[in-house]
């Protein structure tokens, strides 16, 4: 039965966790979707839970950011908070630790592939990083934080880092702004060694341009350009 699948996702979800947790009201209420509900009556879904979450989730990044990097610029551990925080990386994280066959949704959400939506699951992932906080505290919290976000963290610090687009792009949505758009300034030379620049436009930001052999290369020149000004701005 469907129930007994979910209630077998809920066991090994709070295994992950490491934590049982004592109030299964508020447990349920961090999995639960705003799509459940027949209209009669009211659900206590997770959005309210997703606002202290994230909260929680930027304190403990931010607290593990300084203690690995203690000489680092503001700006620069600004640019990683929003990359370890933002929704693709919560929703990575809930994949890895199942909380997709956790969650609870309407049929119709289900048919349509909510339980594996980026925004479905990093929104869930932050409330209940907050749902472990109120029921666990904050070392349990850190506790699995730590565990859950060791991939991400080690990326860092390996230096794997992510290209200068992805990363202004993380910024952006980690400031709650529209994703960088991107326009040609012009292109030059021959068609076998052509030159291209391009302009990188970020809601609040001054305007920064970057030249490559493609557009894309132009592209990731002018973000780079844009992260190097925020970093030295800081």
């Amino acid at each position: 039965m469907a129930a007994d699948r979910r209630a077998e996702a809920v066991d090994a979800l709070e295994s992950k966790l490491g934590h049982r947790f004592a109030d299964r009201n508020l447990l349920e209420r961090a999995l639960t979707h705003s799509s459940v509900g027949d209209g009669s009556r009211k659900v206590r879904h997770y959005e309210r839970l997703e606002f202290l979450g994230d909260r929680v989730l930027n304190l403990l990044a931010a607290e593990r950011l300084i203690a690995l990097e203690p000489d680092a610029r503001e700006g620069a551990m600004s640019t990683k908070l929003a990359a370890l925080v933002n929704g693709r990386t919560c929703a990575r994280v809930a994949r890895r630790i199942g909380l997709g066959a956790a969650l609870r949704l309407s049929a119709g959400e289900t048919k349509s592939g909510g339980r594996d939506k980026d925004t479905i699951l990093g929104d869930a992932c932050e409330a209940l990083m907050a749902a472990l906080y109120i029921d666990a505290g904050l070392d349990r919290a850190r506790v699995f934080f730590l565990d859950a976000w060791a991939e991400e963290f080690a990326e860092i610090q390996t230096g794997r880092s992510k290209d200068p687009k992805t990363q202004l792009q993380e910024w952006a949505q980690g400031g709650g702004l529209p994703a960088p758009r991107y326009e040609l300034v012009h292109r030059t030379g021959p068609d076998h060694a052509p030159s291209f620049r391009v302009r990188v436009l970020v809601e609040g930001q001054d305007p920064e341009e970057g030249q490559g052999g493609s557009l894309r290369d132009a592209e990731k020149a002018a973000a780079q350009v844009m992260l190097m000004k925020r970093e030295g701005a800081q």
